[in-house]
């Protein structure tokens, strides 16, 4: 086949393990932009199944789908990404990862006392949260994420 015939939707689901709807999913957010030849039918370039490849690998760390078409937007649409193109992208993954086993790290220190209290009603508990006070601090699990509550900020501040 040409490589300017491109690589049908069934062979890049066949290489990619994919299914057919999830690669047409994956077009509908960005990340892959067939094109289509004259009988209507979708095209894809050979570099997709690289491409395809890193989404699922990206998915698996946990990356979102917005975050991952931040990943693959500095990649060239049309041809086989080069060393260099891998090597920019890998150092931002890279980085996002490590911010992510910090995260996973903090996240598992803490838990290791309630995991053995199971009570999470002690006022020093990093989940205890009474009247959702940590709900003026932002979103999410505050305490995990590293905010202190506010008695522990009272208690340094001699209060």
């Amino acid at each position: 086949m040409p490589a300017s015939a491109g690589i049908s939707i069934g062979y890049l689901a066949e290489r990619t393990g994919l299914a057919v709807s999830a690669i047409r999913y994956y077009e509908a957010q960005g990340l892959v932009e067939p094109w289509r030849n004259a009988g209507g039918q979708r095209r894809f370039h050979r570099a997709d199944i690289r491409r395809l490849s890193f989404v699922m690998i990206a998915q698996q760390f946990g990356f979102s789908l917005p975050e991952i078409r931040g990943f693959l937007k500095s990649l060239p649409g049309s041809r086989t990404p080069t060393k260099a193109d891998w090597a920019r992208i890998s150092d931002t993954f890279r980085s996002h990862l490590d911010q992510r086993i910090e995260t996973l790290v903090k996240l598992r220190d803490n838990l290791d006392g309630c995991i053995g209290c199971g009570c999470l009603s002690l006022p020093n508990c990093k989940l205890y949260n009474p009247e959702d006070r940590a709900a003026q601090k932002g979103q999410g699990p505050r305490y995990l994420m590293g905010d202190r509550p506010e008695t522990e900020v009272e208690a340094e501040n001699g209060a």
